[in-house]
């Protein structure tokens, strides 16, 4: 960062442009967006470690984020208990799936977008604006994703004017989606999704939303292989958030164990998890 002779930063660093934490970086350090960087040529995607599977879902109060905590490389295990699901602001949080550390990257970035916008403005941004400026960041990252190194997050958050939860998904190219009810992203995804579409109910108290949410990573986790269970073992489990009225919580560490601790309990009797109704 460069100061002036009398060690202060520059007036330009002083006043901003725009409320955008993305245009002031763009006139002050380029080299500092995603899409400003040059990785050469060649598919990078086995030699950096990815994360797998995140699940959202709304319940009447609220919604629902959770993840698993595997990251693989290849074949290889990379981390048994990164973390994958983080709040984006008071009221919001987001889940990563792809390149691990680049996403790890954006969220930050996101997260610095959405503070500068609240302290210049004086207000927070509306839900569908913080899904329109992730989905930027994520077109700034088109170059990388086109050499295997793709993050495709999972937002989610409460939207004051409507009372609820709303789920928003992307695809690599920035495209961005609203979901109904529930969704998932990650390679363990397809099984997730299929879980939630029969454990999934309007009337969810934020518990119940919670164990669906954790037995829909099960089922993942049995038949994905980048996807990790429950570590009864090491006692690793799930990140859980969820976003209300009130804001945005981290489920803490024992509530959620003892949550997986009953689904697993389950499994032990029928492995397929619970059936759901015909009717």
């Amino acid at each position: 960062m460069t100061f002036d002779a009398s060690g202060r930063l520059p007036e330009a660093f002083l006043t901003p442009g725009g409320s955008s934490f993305m245009d002031f970086l763009a006139g002050h350090a380029p080299d500092l967006l995603p899409g400003r960087r040059s990785l050469g040529t060649g598919d990078l995607s086995k030699d950096v470690p990815h994360g797998t599977t995140i699940v959202a879902a709304t319940f009447s109060g609220g919604v629902v984020m959770a993840g698993d905590r595997r990251a693989t490389m290849g074949n290889i295990i990379a981390q048994r208990d990164i973390e994958k699901v983080f709040p984006a602001d008071e009221y919001s949080c987001v889940g990563i799936a792809g390149s691990a550390g680049l996403a790890v990257e954006m969220v930050r970035l996101f997260q610095v977008e959405l503070e500068h916008y609240e302290k210049l403005e004086g207000t927070t941004l509306s839900l569908d604006g913080k899904a329109n400026r992730l989905s930027a960041l994520i077109r700034g990252n088109l170059a990388m994703a086109m050499q295997g190194l793709a993050v495709v997050p999972l937002f989610a958050g409460y939207d004051e004017h409507l009372k609820g939860g709303r789920i928003f998904s992307y695809d690599p190219t920035g495209g961005r989606y609203e979901e109904q009810a529930f969704h998932s992203v990650g390679s363990g995804s397809l099984f997730a999704r299929g879980a939630l579409k029969k454990l999934y109910r309007e009337d969810l108290s934020a518990t119940e939303c919670v164990t669906a949410a954790i037995q829909s990573l099960y089922d993942a986790a049995d038949d994905d292989s980048a996807t990790g269970g429950p570590d009864m073992a090491r006692r690793i489990f799930p990140v859980v958030g969820v976003v209300t009225s009130d804001g945005y919580q981290r489920m803490p560490e024992d509530e959620v164990g003892a949550i997986v601790d009953s689904v697993v309990a389950a499994r032990l009797q029928r492995p397929d998890g619970p059936a759901a109704p015909l009717s």
